[in-house]
């Protein structure tokens, strides 16, 4: 497929957008994990809970999930009952397909390509969760290829796919805690990355929010913060718990929300979904039972999991929600009906996702459907 530079065009020049999340889709891209420094007991756990998030989803779209060469034939069987799941083989470092995947982008007569931003496991050598990223790196062209989708490439720009939320009619959210990361774009202002968002989504307004909830893993993805639910209307995490660490970046963000505008010119009406009561803790079995090695960050039973309800998947006709057996799963539920009456909402389990760092929408990509 044909490769774009960003010396020869842009989404944006060529009258490609990136659309919402609840818009129709063609199918969700995933990837199968393995890494045993990040995932307990050689990421069988973690494959358990990735396959029920795939036969969640695959209940209302198609589903493809990359495995590693020597995963390949235990994922296919893992998956195999399940007609509307593909398992292919696709080398990996990790399995967040969100954030080393690419993001696709439609325009008004039926096409989709696709942007293949540039990768660095959540920070490179400055704060980076793990080295080499080489393989992480590709997946954005091979998903694109797989795809027969026509790839952009900016000359540089790091960026994640959990770390931006469109309306699809011109707005984006994000969080300066991870775009402004030293990280990230160093050697860009804040004024520049706009300028990527507005060429590589096709955006008019960025709505910046100040701080995510999970600064050491991502930075602080806005996609545990917050998301647009439809055109105009946005969720936002929140805790009346003032001893929670997830208080004051709750409360913040519910207000910069709730005060901002889309391109439109509209002001947002602001769907509030609960924080789990308790916080995700990993017993010292679990913890002994992840690999440790020079160059990652060592799991503790005193890090709590970023256990977040809001890091849900829309997908054709349903809602994919979080589930950590706490108090609050079914309260979420609820509020996640509230905001989406016209699909299904379906939760999953997925302490094990949490535990390795994210969760439903952190390990999906949709592939969006042209809309001609």
């Amino acid at each position: 497929m044909k490769t774009i530079y960003e010396n020869e065009s842009t989404p944006r020049k060529d009258g490609y957008r990136m659309p919402g999340e609840f818009e129709p889709q063609k199918r969700i891209w995933m990837l199968w994990p393995h890494r045993p420094d990040n995932w307990r007991d050689g990421a069988k756990p973690a494959q358990k809970a990735y396959a029920n998030v795939a036969r969640a989803i695959a209940r209302f779209e198609p589903v493809i999930i990359g495995a590693k060469p020597e995963d390949y034939e235990a994922a296919r069987f893992e998956m195999s009952e399940d007609e509307n799941v593909l398992v292919i083989e696709m080398e990996s470092d990790d399995a967040w397909i969100r954030d080393c995947g690419p993001t696709f982008v439609v325009n008004d007569e039926g096409g989709v390509r696709a942007v293949h931003w540039h990768f660095n496991a959540w920070g490179g050598l400055y704060d980076g969760l793990y080295f080499p990223w080489d393989q992480d790196a590709l997946i954005g062209m091979k998903v694109a290829d797989l795809a027969h989708a026509d790839r952009y490439r900016p000359d540089q720009f790091v960026l994640e796919g959990g770390s931006i939320h469109v309306d699809g009619e011109g707005t984006v959210i994000t969080t300066e805690m991870c775009l402004l990361s030293p990280g990230r774009n160093p050697e860009l202002s804040k004024e520049d990355i706009e300028g990527y968002l507005r060429e590589y989504l096709n955006v008019e307004k960025v709505i910046w929010i100040k701080d995510g909830i999970d600064p050491d893993e991502t930075n602080g993805h806005i996609d545990d913060v917050a998301c647009f639910v439809a055109p105009g209307e946005a969720a936002c995490i929140w805790t009346d718990d003032e001893e929670s660490p997830f208080y004051e970046a709750a409360h913040a963000a519910y207000e910069t929300l709730s005060q901002a505008t889309d391109a439109k010119g509209r002001q947002l009406k602001v769907h509030k979904l609960v924080m789990p009561k308790e916080l995700t803790y990993m017993t010292q079995e679990e913890v002994d039972a992840v690999d440790v090695v020079e160059g990652t960050l060592p799991r503790t039973t005193e890090d709590y999991a970023i256990a977040s309800y809001m890091n849900f998947l829309i997908v054709n006709g349903g809602v994919i929600v979080p589930q950590y057996d706490d108090e609050y799963d079914e309260l979420a539920l609820d509020q996640v009906r509230e905001m989406f009456p016209d699909r299904e909402v379906v939760g999953v389990s997925t302490r094990e996702v949490a535990y390795g760092g994210g969760n439903i929408h952190c390990i999906t990509q949709q592939e969006p459907r042209a809309n001609a």
